[in-house]
């Protein structure tokens, strides 16, 4: 199988797209332009080091940007495609500050291959992992929790978001139906006994509730997303105009969910682990695991609760250089 990987990155402290953005402000009281969305921690260099030594089978690293470029970065390495946002995005949605328009037309990227692994920039690579990870079978790989998302305050743009995502599922896929066809999937021990156990105990609505969001990489096929602009294309269309994300948008995450409703996936446990950088523990327990190489991969995100980022910063990229010390191709 030819499997690609796919990196949507901002340099949040670039001039000029700082004066792009501020030339445009949130367009609904629920916007989110939250500035922690942006900015550097200065880890990317290890995300590309991790591919290239624990993925090196990756036929392709999509690079998805504003524009700019980090300086370190190897732009004549062949399995580098350099993506800017005008030349997958449709016009009418540009210039944009959400994630939603990058992420809903990924599969419009030229030469995409038919199945692809999203990261955001915040989850690496930390140990060695296998084409067979992400797709067996053809198909992506994935753990199946049914989860009930609701949001904990008025203004929680994530949990609506995922609300809307369960909205589309339930739209456009029979529950019932899938039940039949796909429960052998769903309550596979292979998705591991607390997630079987949960969605056990959530599989007796006769709708879809939801499904747990990872954050961590997601393995796609690439038609999924040409079949959820066909059968959802006002919702997308209306989030890809919003220049800031809302809690009226649709994510990728719906992308997801249809594989996991429609059975469009193979049963695994998930490859990592999310961490989350607090005020009360900072970085500390994510650069223990980076250091460790206890995951073979692992989200370090940022909560901007509380802590001195500049010290946060250091101890992630100490942590890195305990196990990724070397340039790799895509460095100059």
């Amino acid at each position: 199988m030819d499997i690609d990987f796919v990196l949507p990155w901002v340099d949040g402290g670039d001039p000029a797209w700082r004066a792009e953005r501020a030339r445009y402000a949130p367009e609904a009281a629920d916007g989110d332009a939250s500035e922690v969305r942006y900015r550097d921690w200065g880890t990317l260099k290890y995300w590309f080091r991790g591919v290239d030594r624990f993925a090196p089978w990756v036929r392709r690293v999509h690079f998805i940007t504003w524009g700019h470029l980090p300086e370190w970065l190897n732009a004549r390495e062949p399995r580098l495609h350099i993506v800017r946002h005008e030349d997958y995005i449709p016009k009418e949605y540009l210039p944009t500050f959400s994630s939603h328009p990058i992420e809903l037309n990924m599969h419009r990227i030229a030469g995409l291959a038919d199945r692809f692994v999203y990261f955001n920039d915040d989850v690496f690579l930390t140990a060695p992992v296998t084409e067979e990870d992400f797709f067996k079978n053809g198909l992506p790989c994935d753990t199946c929790r049914f989860s009930a998302p609701h949001a904990h305050a008025p203004g929680d743009v994530f949990a609506h978001i995922l609300l809307n995502n369960t909205g589309v599922v339930n739209r456009h896929v029979s529950y019932a139906r899938a039940k039949q066809l796909h429960a052998r999937k769903w309550f596979s021990l292979r998705n591991g006994l607390k997630s079987v156990t949960r969605t056990r105990t959530l599989s007796h609505w006769p709708f879809f509730v939801g499904f747990s969001a990872p954050h961590l990489a997601v393995p796609f096929e690439k038609r999924t997303f040409e079949d959820l602009w066909r059968v959802e294309a006002a919702g997308l269309d209306a989030t890809c105009r919003r220049r800031f994300r809302t809690m009226a948008d649709i994510s990728q995450l719906a992308a997801r969910s249809l594989q996991l409703a429609l059975g469009r996936f193979e049963p695994r446990r998930p490859l990592g682990s999310p961490f989350f950088v607090g005020a009360e523990q900072g970085a500390g327990p994510a650069a223990r695991a980076i250091a460790q190489q206890r995951f073979a991969m692992i989200c370090v995100n940022d909560e901007d609760a509380g802590f001195d980022f500049e010290t946060e910063r250091r101890r992630l990229i100490a942590a890195f250089e305990t196990i990724l010390p070397d340039k790799c191709a895509f460095e100059r």
